[in-house]
């Protein structure tokens, strides 16, 4: 782990938090990085900016989303998939910022997933009473590879089950600053996020809305 990137004497120390097989929730490990990170998105969303996206079935997702790296993450009546050219702009996506490609291949090396190089980040906006519904993150191709995920902003509260929608659901807060990895056994793992809520005393201003960086292997 990198000592200089993510030590701060006022930031409260890391821990790690185990919630399934090959699955943890890293405490903190981000919360030194938030400013940065936050200037970042904001910087990205004037070239991809941020949009509900449509399921195959029709519905309409209420988060906001948009990506940077090689390839973005997309939904229509088409299906899920992975584009290298964003649908809205007719660009390639914006490049992943160097700050987010650290934070993701030194959080899944503190996980225990070594040489994790991130070609995705689906870059989630939710604002109050928004949420994602229990699903499996499995159009990636490479499926030796974890999941990344960063939190920022207001908390959450983030639902892991098991392999079949009918599994038992454990509920963990999220805080800023928290980031969760899976992958291995519990690589296709549901998970999703119940309503968001608000939080007067949120910290950086970020009172109604909450970012999730969520790092792929998608080829």
């Amino acid at each position: 782990m990198t000592r200089d990137l993510f030590d701060d004497e006022c930031s409260p120390a890391p821990w790690v938090q185990e919630i399934g097989e090959d699955a943890v929730i890293l405490r903190h490990f981000a919360i030194a990085q938030v400013d940065a990170l936050l200037e970042d998105i904001h910087n990205l969303q004037d070239l991809s900016p941020f949009r509900r996206q449509q399921t195959p079935g029709g519905f309409w997702m209420s988060v906001g989303m948009s990506n940077c790296g090689s390839f973005g993450w997309i939904s229509d009546r088409k299906g899920y998939r992975y584009v290298a050219i964003d649908p809205v702009t007719g660009s390639p996506w914006p490049a992943m910022p160097d700050l987010f490609y650290q934070v993701a291949v030194e959080a899944a090396e503190q996980a225990g997933f070594k040489d994790f190089v991130p070609d995705a980040c689906l870059i989630n906006r939710y604002e109050i009473g928004t949420k994602m519904s229990l699903h499996q993150d499995k159009d990636e191709q490479d499926m030796s590879q974890p999941i990344v995920s960063v939190s920022l902003g207001l908390p959450a509260v983030f639902m892991f089950g098991g392999q079949s929608r009918q599994d038992p659901v454990q509920r963990f807060p999220l805080f800023q600053g928290d980031v969760v990895v899976w992958g291995g056994r519990s690589r296709l793992n549901f998970h999703g996020v119940r309503p968001l809520k608000a939080d007067l005393n949120a910290p950086n201003g970020q009172g109604d809305v909450r970012y999730n960086l969520t790092f792929r292997k998608a080829f």
